[in-house]
């Protein structure tokens, strides 16, 4: 199937609440690379209040406690729904305070539990650290292996049953410091704590998220063609091994 024939549906979860250093860049990066195919990108925000659109591939960025609790009202409103999407093989991406209300909870340490949607088996609680830095992991899911990013933050994450990490640390603290993984992925749900902002930096893991959407779409493996990412992984290579 011609790239110019192709047509893709991506949603950006609540960015008004949730847009912490430089998250709206994975979404320019999703649209662009498809644009630059010749592919043709249908986007919408998703707000406080909004009902939720039927998309190929949703994205959810990171954010302040008072934020995430909003956010997590509202997505739990919609979990029920969001799971059906899940299971019908849409793809998700959430960042650090996304990423966490993809499990079953957050636990801060002196609010009450904020509700996760449950797409990851997953859980969350607030640590005494903080973990700030550069981030080096590798992942099986795509070639080259190697993913960066920026993290920051208290929460430990741990994974559960068919949620498998996303990555292994070898830069960084990943998770939750101690067992050197680093995000999460179940079905076509990935999540991550890599800030700065991710896919710009790791063009390869943002084809292969749009890869699989287009094939939700279309119910076939469509390969995507090959763009000039020199720019892109000079910026990838730079920070590889890099702790700050």
């Amino acid at each position: 199937m011609e790239e110019k024939n192709l047509k893709i549906s991506i949603a950006h979860f609540y960015p008004k609440l949730l847009n912490l250093y430089g998250d709206i860049g994975n979404v320019i990066t999703l649209v662009r690379r498809c644009e630059w195919r010749g592919i043709q990108v249908e986007f919408c925000e998703i707000n406080s209040g909004d009902k939720i659109q039927d998309c190929d591939l949703y994205f959810i960025g990171g954010g302040q406690d008072k934020q995430q609790a909003e956010v997590a009202a509202e997505l739990f409103k919609n979990k029920e729904y969001l799971h059906d999407l899940r299971d019908k093989g849409a793809v998700f991406l959430g960042i650090c305070g996304g990423y966490q209300l993809f499990g079953h909870y957050y636990q801060p340490h002196d609010k009450e539990r904020l509700n996760g949607v449950s797409l990851l088996d997953a859980y969350t609680v607030a640590g005494k650290k903080r973990f700030i830095g550069n981030v080096t992991a590798e992942t099986e899911l795509v070639k080259p292996s190697t993913l960066v990013g920026f993290e920051n933050h208290s929460g430990l994450t741990f994974l559960q049953g068919d949620t498998k990490p996303l990555a292994v640390v070898s830069t960084g603290n990943g998770n939750n410091g101690k067992d050197k993984t680093e995000g999460a992925h179940f079905k076509n749900v990935f999540g991550t704590y890599l800030h700065g902002s991710f896919l710009p930096k790791n063009p390869h893991f943002a084809d292969y998220l749009l890869e699989l959407a287009l094939e939700k779409r279309y119910g076939e493996k469509i390969k995507l063609s090959k763009l000039d990412d020199t720019i892109e992984l000079n910026a990838h290579n730079l920070l590889v091994g890099k702790a700050y």
